[in-house]
């Protein structure tokens, strides 16, 4: 069994990896922290796991753990480690964006792979340790990487909306439901902190300096999922297109490519990403979805420890989706 340890237990993303873990058949869950929650069972937080589990929040650390999720906000990652003496021996897989880019990917002498299967599986598998990537960086990239690796990006127009729990549990103007409800809104236009880590992983397969994405995200008025649009110029035919996405994906355990129009519906409580592309003169929409709770999230931080231990891509993780 996998000896597991989570930091953050009490968010969103901490929830669903809890939701996950338990359900695992080769882990063992050592202990969830969260200082603010010391000593209260863990389905007083997470109402969805009463009965599912007799686990209580710690405040305590332990290194008798095999690996370490570090389910926290964006600079707690960096701060947890500088101020806690993790054994060298236990891997750590991080949701914030602390080690994503190559220029901070390191902590300690401990260096981080960017964990997005579809593009680093093999360094993933040699790894130590894990920066999971951001939700609307992992459905992005994987509507372009296909198209990266063919060498043809250049400008790359992208529009994405996102639920509710994307911007997180604590609640914020823009997170209440009376704003939500009925209401859409553009954000962080054209400066979303997910564009380094995109720009690098397609640069990483497209070796020009010719790409740029430009992205205007959304606020929706759902809880949960991603859905993507990105349009890009192209005198390629529309069947060789899907044909380079066929190819790229067919070892994919979660990403597929739908000949036909997709919905959020199809993705949401899964670790799936779906893709379908269409063609009009010479330009082509990508559109890709995810579910940024787990794809985009605490799923993807499984499906890396999967392939950290060795075992199954995708055990843990056979999820249908919530279609009706």
């Amino acid at each position: 069994m996998i000896k597991v340890g989570i930091i953050g237990g009490a968010g969103y993303t901490g929830g669903e990896m809890i939701r996950l873990l338990i359900n695992h058949p080769q882990v063992e869950i050592a202990f969830i922290h969260s200082s603010s929650n010391a000593g209260n069972p863990v389905s007083k937080v997470h109402a969805d796991l009463v009965g599912e589990t007799d686990l209580h929040f710690t405040d305590q650390l332990s290194n008798d753990i095999d690996v370490l999720f570090l389910c926290v906000g964006h600079g707690d990652a960096k701060k947890f480690l500088e101020a806690n003496a993790i054994d060298e021996s236990i891997r750590i897989i991080d949701l914030s964006q602390d080690f994503r880019l190559n220029a901070t990917a390191s902590i300690n002498g401990r260096q981080f792979v960017y964990g997005l299967p579809e593009l680093n599986k093999t360094a993933i598998q040699s790894a130590k340790n894990i920066a999971n990537p951001g939700c609307f960086a992992t459905a992005i990239q994987l509507g372009l990487l296909p198209l990266a690796k063919a060498g043809v990006l250049g400008d790359v127009h992208t529009t994405g909306i996102t639920g509710s729990t994307g911007a997180g549990q604590s609640l914020s103007s823009t997170s209440h439901f009376s704003w939500r409800a009925n209401n859409i809104s553009a954000y962080k236009t054209l400066n979303h902190q997910h564009i380094k880590e995109i720009h690098q992983s397609l640069m990483q397969l497209q070796e020009n300096d010719g790409i740029y994405v430009h992205f205007v995200p959304w606020r929706g008025d759902f809880t949960r999922g991603i859905y993507i649009s990105s349009v890009i110029d192209t005198a390629l035919p529309l069947d060789e297109v899907k044909h380079l996405y066929k190819e790229f994906y067919k070892e994919a355990a979660f990403t597929h490519v739908s000949d036909t129009m997709i919905d959020l519906k199809q993705v949401v409580n899964t670790n799936k990403c779906l893709i379908h592309i269409e063609k009009q003169g010479h330009k082509i929409a990508v559109h890709s979805a995810i579910d940024n709770l787990l794809k985009g999230a605490s799923g993807q931080a499984l499906q890396n420890m999967n392939l950290l231990f060795g075992l199954g891509e995708t055990t843990g993780l056979k999820l249908k989706a919530n279609y009706f």
